[in-house]
């Protein structure tokens, strides 16, 4: 192999050896016959001669001989051309290793076409080939071109760096199996994820005999970190690996609907590390849902925001008169200092008669009350009311509140506080314990330079303990709070100053003021409250949206996994970048915390080389050169009858055609259109022909697909055991390349992130359903369905697709359709869910007379059957036969019913309306009778 250039059979190239001798013997001519003298000689020259055969072969025929016979060897020794970086053909067995992160995203589909025309051109040189993803931990086993190719294709980037150190062990099982293998690893080109560790791995192997490549592309990627959204300005850090990075990036801001409300762009400089400021009312900063690069499709390109991103609006009000001159001597300073940097503050104007009304005619989101005591009246009628609509009310202690009797307070107060050197005093100043796991203050560190000289204590009423969200070392509340209508209301049981304690001028003081902000406005029960904070004392928050590795938000995979309020990171397979919660009261998982950085792997330094990755598919010159020898020969026949004088032609028009017909024969485009145009039967199709077995259409995610491929699989299980049907093990099929005919049903499971079909491969599908085959549509969403909401993504997905196919009128399957009775009798079909619907093509009117057609049936089998409950997670099991996923309601009577109605759906799919011809047995009789 040289300059991408290889040979399939490269021994085969010995035969250009044989050119000179071949060169020779066309060069060989008879020796020329003796000179007699005749005498009638004078008579034989005055004849007309009819045939000249010359003395020697041309040149031109000489050399278009040499060029045919060299053309045969080199087709021979079977030519292919490798753009730098793509494919090269190899004997060896060959492993492509893929990073799959979301740093791979941008250029996904250049990475799949690269490792594709590697795994096909080590299959046509005989080698056998494995891919493995780099989140796999398992190891990669050898096989023929087609597993490795649909699993290549299936594949699709995580919305998080792998650990390239947990697949080392699956790496080196593989090397050791097979030393002297051809190795591929196409990176994304970061440090992150241990990859010393895993090129520490593959140097290992090249030691060992194994021939490594690395193959790295151009672009390089671009992340964001740290969304903050403070009182003055919405800013987001733009990363980038090195200075050959792109010098400049454009980030947009986005509202939950996908509009944009704002664009800013930077230029990095020489600089790694920049900030964006997007300069925004705060009304709009509100708005904004998600930040994004523009140009970068990746899940590190994508910064989501949450409640606690949005700037809060507080009204801020003392008990005393405010001293202008001794600031520091009043509670109000010290909480605007603190509040000041993540909400906008509100202090009543001087000389107002009524403070608190002036501020609530504002519509603020927070109210903080420092030291105030509340009387029966308008003021406490208002400041109630925000509290019922929503609104969060904190309040601080001091001599006013003590003495205070007004109840829009958490906790009942006893009339003395606890003073130190008091009646009620401590011997020493307490400090503070340990957060509870079920306060909105778990796990910020409880300084132990805190201390507190003075409280107002709580009475010890039933729930207290709930109510507290921070206690001294003793155990007694230092923060209590209870949810008040749809509000909140939380009490701090400290003064705002520096009178009582040392609170107000920590740190920590800041970071729990911001943390009761963000939770201003959410509805969801505090932790410690009601039935369902009781079940989850851990105070988790469940998936609710996932990004997924191009950046795109859809409902969360099956393996996302519930996080605690608190969790910080890093993203993960069980817990994606995403948000979490539910309602308004929902959390933002960032793809990069806000202290990563993004770092190029130096190759050179761990003493390895990487070449550019190039997308360009091998060409294979053994169609163009075959073609090229026999025109060749073609042009040599003719140029003998022509030179004999049997044909009456020019030699020199002769070559210029010849030579004419070589230039286009040595076209390759033209011989490769030639033969894509014939379909070529692959031994994948062979066996889908002669073994009847269910089909799932790849959907690119491959756990979503592997849930498919099990799910058919328990399915063909109970087929075979239930029924005269034993299919043979289900296949994945990719309706753009596969032949869909030899399936008599194809599930299709709808991802929303999934690119729509093209147009060619939406006709096959179409064609495909005309010609009687059905497809099983399950958008797999009736959980996030509600009654109003618009379509799920999963249901807009799949209307763009049914737009180019005839699709008929559907209707919600009917008790009476045939398909609720071809096996099983059924009222309707359930899977992972029970509350969706499953519909089929619309059956024309029943007959006024029930009696005369039971069962509802056309002629021909439903071309489309809808659903949206998850058939194939209620039917997928383990090697062991056990559910792996549970149900909702649940129940095992519910897993029975789905492997029933999945019976149904195969034997309806076989059999169609025979099971209403029943009813007509007597009839149908009497006319073969006749």
């Amino acid at each position: 192999m040289f300059s991408g250039l290889s040979f399939a059979a490269p021994l085969a190239l010995v035969g250009l050896a044989a050119l000179p001798l071949i060169y020779w013997l066309l060069r060989v001519t008879p020796p020329r016959p003796r000179q007699i003298v005749f005498p009638p000689t004078k008579i034989l020259r005055e004849l007309t001669r009819d045939e000249e055969t010359p003395s020697k072969t041309p040149w031109w025929l000489l050399a278009m001989r040499l060029a045919l016979a060299a053309a045969l060897i080199l087709a021979m020794a079977g030519p292919v051309w490798s753009p730098a970086g793509s494919a090269t053909a190899s004997m060896a067995p060959t492993l492509v290793l893929l990073d799959d992160g979301w740093a791979a995203a941008p250029s996904w589909e250049k990475r799949i076409a690269a490792g594709a025309a590697i795994l096909e051109s080590a299959a046509r040189g005989g080698a056998p080939v494995a891919f493995m993803a780099v989140s796999e931990t398992a190891a990669p086993t050898l096989s023929d071109a087609g597993r490795a190719l649909e699993k290549l294709r299936s594949a699709r980037p995580k919305p998080f760096i792998p650990d390239r150190g947990a697949a080392v062990d699956a790496l080196s099982a593989f090397a050791k199996e097979n030393p002297k293998a051809r190795i591929v690893w196409i990176s994304d080109g970061l440090a992150d994820g241990r990859a010393e560790v895993f090129a520490e791995a593959l140097k290992a192997a090249a030691e060992k005999g194994a021939r490594l490549e690395i193959l790295l592309d151009a672009h390089a990627p671009t992340a964001l970190a740290a969304p903050a959204n403070d009182s003055t300005t919405l800013a987001v850090d733009i990363l980038r690996p090195s200075a050959s990075a792109p010098a400049g990036a454009v980030v947009a801001a986005y509202d939950a609907r996908g509009q944009i409300i704002g664009k800013a762009s930077v230029d990095f400089g020489a600089a790694l590390r920049v900030k964006a400021k997007l300069d925004l009312p705060v009304e709009l900063r509100n708005d904004v849902a998600l930040i994004r690069i523009e140009g970068e499709n990746s899940a590190g390109a994508v910064a989501l925001l949450d409640a606690r991103s949005k700037v809060r609006r507080v009204a801020l009000i003392g008990g005393a008169g405010l001293d202008d001159a001794q600031p520091l001597l009043s509670p109000v300073y010290y909480l605007d200092k603190a509040l000041a940097p993540f909400s906008q503050v509100r202090r009543a104007r001087p000389g107002a008669v009524d403070p608190i009304q002036t501020l609530l005619a504002e519509r603020p989101n927070i109210v903080a009350l420092a030291d105030v005591g509340l009387a029966p009246g308008e003021t406490y009628d208002a400041l109630a009311k925000i509290v019922e609509d929503g609104g969060t009310l904190i309040r601080f202690a001091g001599p006013r509140l003590a003495n205070a009797a007004d109840d829009l307070l958490p906790v009942r107060l006893r009339r003395n506080g606890r003073v130190l050197g008091g009646a009620m005093s401590w011997e020493e100043p307490k400090s503070l314990a340990e957060f509870d796991a079920a306060s909105p203050f778990y796990g910020l560190p409880a300084s132990k330079d805190v201390s507190i000289q003075r409280q107002v204590l709580a009475e010890p009423d039933p729930g207290l303990a709930q109510k507290s969200w921070a206690r001294l070392s003793d155990g007694t509340p230092l923060v209590t709070a209870e949810r008040r209508g749809k509000g909140l209301i939380v009490l701090f049981h400290v003064n705002a100053d520096t009178s009582w304690s040392n609170l107000p001028i920590s740190g920590l003081f800041v970071d729990m003021l911001k943390r009761i902000a963000a939770m201003a406005g959410e509805s969801a029960p505090l932790p410690g409250e009601g039935e369902a904070a009781a079940a989850n004392d851990q105070h988790m928050l469940a998936p609710m949206k996932a990004l997924d590795g191009f950046g795109v938000l859809s409902a969360p995979g099956p393996a996302a996994r519930a996080i605690p309020a608190n969790f910080d990171g890093p993203a993960s397979a069980e817990h994606p970048p995403g948000l979490y919660g539910a309602g308004d009261a929902f959390v933002a998982l960032q793809t990069l915390r806000p202290a990563d950085e993004l770092k190029s792997f130096d190759f050179a330094g761990a003493g390895l080389s990487a070449a550019a990755l190039e997308a360009g598919a091998p060409v294979d010159f053994r169609g163009p050169l075959l073609a090229a020898a026999l025109i060749a020969f073609i042009v040599d026949a003719v140029a003998v009858l022509v030179l004999s004088g049997k044909l009456r032609l020019r030699p020199l028009a002769a070559a210029a055609g010849a030579f004419a017909i070589l230039s286009v024969g040595f076209h390759p485009g033209d011989v490769r259109a030639e033969s894509d145009a014939k379909p070529i039967v692959t031994q994948r199709d062979k066996e889908a022909a002669l073994n009847a077995r269910l089909a799932y259409v790849a959907s690119g995610d491959a756990k979503i697909d592997e849930v498919s491929r099990l799910g058919l699989e328990a399915l063909s299980k109970a087929l075979s055991l239930r029924t005269s049907f034993a299919p043979a093990d289900p296949m994945g099929v990719d309706p753009a390349k596969d032949e869909l005919a030899f399936y008599p049903m194809l599930y299709w499971p709808i991802v929303a992130s999934a690119p729509q079909p093209s147009a060619k491969t939406v006709a096959k599908v179409a064609a495909y359903m005309k010609q009687g085959g059905t497809i099983v549509f399950d958008t797999r969403d009736a959980i996030n369905q509600r009654p109003g909401d618009g379509p799920t993504p999963e249901t807009q997905w799949l209307r763009e697709l049914t737009k180019g196919l005839d699709i008929p009128e559907l209707e919600a399957v009917p008790r009476d359709h045939v398909i609720t009775k071809t096996f099983y009798l059924l009222d309707n079909f359930v899977g992972r869910y029970a509350t969706g619907e499953t519909w089929v093509e619309a059956l024309p009117p029943e007959p006024k007379e029930a009696s005369a057609r039971p069962v509802r049936a056309t002629d021909s089998v439903s071309a489309i059957v809808i659903t949206s409950n998850d058939l194939a997670s209620a039917w997928a099991q383990d090697k062991r036969g056990q559910p792996l996923f549970p149900l909702t309601p649940g129940g095992a009577r519910q897993r029975e019913l789905a492997l029933r109605g999945g019976v149904n759906l195969v034997m309806y799919t076989l059999t169609g309306n025979y099971k209403s011809d029943q009813v007509h047995v007597r009839d149908l009789l009497e006319r073969l009778g006749q």
